[in-house]
């Protein structure tokens, strides 16, 4: 077996392209490699089964855990449900693949990318996304590519190309640019609050390197002597568009120009309009009626009158600068935010609401414990703040069966998690395990934004301390010819039938997230410059209403959440404070009824319900790890008596041993003559032996009031960074 092998410099990495060689039925296939990253990503393309209105493409990730010389965990030992990471890598490929098949394209086509071989050092994603392109050009499948992706991060001043994984932690930016020879067609992006300017340069600098990869697919094409198909729309008859042109052009626009409708009433208003023109044509002779419809069903009569509408809402925008709720163009619609909506067993909850969009979040504080482990091929083996998005079905005014998240919903979630992750706080100092759910309680544009919103609120409401609240708002677009007019906090019909929905979220100091989706086949770096510029005015707008609901975070947690105590020990002490056997640890957490998790690294958390408890916890285990110095003074409790002495807890959790010679100046017969089961008394460190055990004296230490000692100065706990 023989394949054709092609090389790429790229950035100063060499990626290896392999063709001709694996998966021999699918219409194209590609190994793309880079350093010990390998993938095989295929494009297969099969003949329409039925009847659609909408492209039936597919764009699978998969992870098999063998590519990181893993095997998988659980009873079956092998992969079974695509974990979220894969999800969001199936949709990345997917986000920019779609708009650059043909709108008239109906045929089922199925991209998949099989993750064989994993290099931290080269993440898979942008890999994957640039090899779809490369396998759908193999299979000469109608496509107006080729497209490709590149990571930008960004080091101190540096912006840097497809960072490592250990890059993208330390760095301040991590964003997925994918661009068509037409321009950009996707975005993806987390950041550190960095500035629009800032921003804007990444995307520019990533574009520039997206063109040589887009070169480098046209040369390998012309190398092969494949050629690649330029999708032209086939002739059909447009009978029927003309015939919904003439006769419901009228009364479509004059709903559209009704601002003071709700979308309910407009949506009704629509639907009448085409009941009304299925009962013409349905009056019509049945030669006449034949010669209207020919060969098309319901669903075609629907996609018309979808693209008509379409046609004249993006008419009366770029005409008359008014949108179908009358707003102009950059503005934002009603606000309301309100928190502490449910009771505070619910540790903390907001409500959303920007124009019919409502988001009801909640923010529950879990201890370490609760922290996600991770099984996929990420080299982050936890996480410890989740998004959860709901997106029920009455949100539409639908119904439909309930069933798992979807690609949809996991997508969403990731996007509020991300632009939410610059602000929280570090672990050493708020140690909880956050999650936020956000319910989706009503639908009309930009839910995923409106989650941003509702969980900076009800994270603030539970008494997290933020670095900033975080807002988000989507942009939109409508592109004619050189025509453009950029829309600001769309809602869903501008979404559904506009070019482009682009979310921003961020701070009053910069952006945390980016999220950019095209139906067109690219943008040009300047528009979508535009579009975060005018982005920034709206999310200020939105964060001042947001301020208004809650400025700081509260005071004071619920009471029904978990009371979390976090400090450092010396890294060597942790076998102290574990004991043989887990013995210590497990008496710790039985008197104080607390639960403690402890990091390699010596930071250890106390979790319980009762703060008391968890202090009494705290100075248990600094007892243990407290270094003690011969001559020290401490006034301690009789725990035990022995023949040869008393043992007296001088720290909690420490005891040392007072010899019975060690109990007076004169001679003792019996230790119970001078001391009991527990009295205080005032000790003296008199030696620490070598297998570390101390020995405590009460000569010459004064008793009960006594002479007095100063009280000997702690040794200091590393304080947390």
């Amino acid at each position: 077996m023989e394949g054709q092998n092609k090389s790429i410099t790229f950035d100063g990495r060499e990626i290896r392209l392999t063709t001709g060689l694996y998966a021999p039925q699918a219409n194209g296939s590609v190994m793309i490699e880079c350093g010990d990253t390998s993938l095989l990503v295929t494009a297969t393309k099969t003949a329409k089964k039925e009847p659609a209105d909408f492209l039936p493409l597919i764009c699978d990730y998969e992870e098999k855990l063998y590519a990181a010389g893993r095997i998988p965990g659980g009873f079956m030992r092998r992969e079974g449900r695509p974990p979220e990471r894969a999800t969001l890598i199936s949709r990345l490929i997917d986000r920019p693949m779609r708009p650059l098949f043909p709108s008239w394209m109906r045929d089922e086509i199925q991209i998949v990318a099989s993750c064989l071989s994993l290099d931290e050092r080269v993440p898979a994603d942008v890999l994957a996304v640039t090899g779809a392109s490369i396998a759908t050009l193999l299979g000469e499948i109608p496509f107006f590519g080729p497209m490709a992706a590149v990571r930008v991060g960004l080091l101190g001043d540096d912006f840097i190309l497809n960072p490592s994984y250990r890059e993208i932690e330390k760095g301040d930016l991590d964003i997925v640019i994918a661009g068509s020879p037409d321009g950009i067609v996707m975005i993806e992006a987390g950041a550190n609050q960095l500035s629009e300017q800032d921003t804007i340069e990444a995307i520019d600098f990533g574009y520039e390197a997206v063109t040589e990869l887009i070169k480098a697919q046209e040369e390998l094409l012309k190398e092969l002597g494949i050629k690649q198909v330029k999708p032209s729309e086939p002739e059909e008859e447009k009978t029927l568009a003309t015939y919904l042109e003439k006769n419901c052009s009228k009364p479509i626009d004059l709903v559209l120009k009704k601002f003071d409708q709700s979308k309910e009433e407009r949506d009704l208003e629509l639907d009448k309009i085409k009941i009304d023109l299925q009962s013409k044509i349905d009056s019509l002779e049945d030669n006449n009626k034949v010669k209207i419809l020919t060969s098309e069903n319901d669903k075609l009569l629907h996609s018309d009158f979808k693209k008509l509408t379409k046609k004249l809402m993006r008419s009366q925008i770029i005409n008359d600068g008014k949108r179908v709720d009358g707003r102009d163009l950059d503005e934002v619609r009603k606000i309301s935010a309100a928190v502490s909506i449910l009771p505070k067993r619910v540790h903390g909850s907001a409500l959303f609401q920007r124009g019919l969009t409502q988001v009801l979040s909640t923010t529950t504080l879990g201890t370490p414990s609760d922290a996600q482990e991770m099984d996929d091929l990420n080299p982050s083996t936890e996480k410890t703040y989740l998004h959860h998005y709901n997106f029920p079905p009455y949100s539409v005014g639908e119904t439909r069966p309930m069933r798992t998240p979807g690609r949809r919903e996991i997508g969403h979630g990731a996007l509020a998690e991300r632009a939410i992750i610059p602000v929280l706080p570090g672990k050493e100092t708020f140690p909880y395990v956050l999650r936020v759910v956000s319910e989706v309680l009503s639908s009309n544009g930009s839910t995923s934004m409106g989650s941003v919103c509702g969980s900076s609120l009800s994270l603030l409401d539970a008494g997290v301390p933020l670095k900033a609240p975080v807002s988000g708002t989507a942009m939109g677009l409508i592109k004619e010819g050189k025509e453009v007019r950029i829309l600001t906090d769309i809602q869903g019909i501008e979404d559904f039938l506009g070019d482009m929905d682009f979310k921003v979220a961020g701070t009053e100091k910069g952006i945390t997230a980016l999220q950019m989706d095209m139906k067109i086949t690219g943008l040009s770096v300047s528009i979508i410059s535009d579009a975060i510029k005018k982005a920034r005015p709206a999310r200020l707008h939105i964060l001042e209403k947001m301020q208004e609901a809650i400025e700081k975070p509260q005071e004071s947690l619920s009471p029904h959440a978990p009371r979390l105590l976090s400090f450092r020990i010396d890294p060597e002490l942790i076998g102290t404070v574990i004991g043989p056997g887990g013995r210590t640890i497990k008496g710790i957490t039985e008197r104080t009824n607390t639960k403690i998790d402890i990091e390699d690294g010596g930071i250890v958390t106390i979790a319980s319900h009762d703060g008391a408890a968890a202090e009494e916890a705290q100075k248990i285990i600094e007892g243990l790890t407290r270094k003690v110095h011969e001559g020290e003074i401490f006034s301690g409790v009789v725990t035990r008596i022995i023949p040869i002495g008393a043992f007296v807890e001088i720290l909690p959790g420490k005891e040392g041993m007072v010899h019975i010679s060690q109990l007076s100046e004169a001679r003792v017969e019996r230790v119970e003559d001078v001391v009991r089961q527990g009295d205080e008394v005032s000790v003296r460190v008199r030696e620490i032996d070598s297998r570390g055990r101390i020995n405590l004296t009460l000569r010459g230490v004064a008793q009960n009031g006594g002479m007095s000692y100063p009280e000997p100065t702690p040794t200091p706990v590393a304080p947390l960074n």
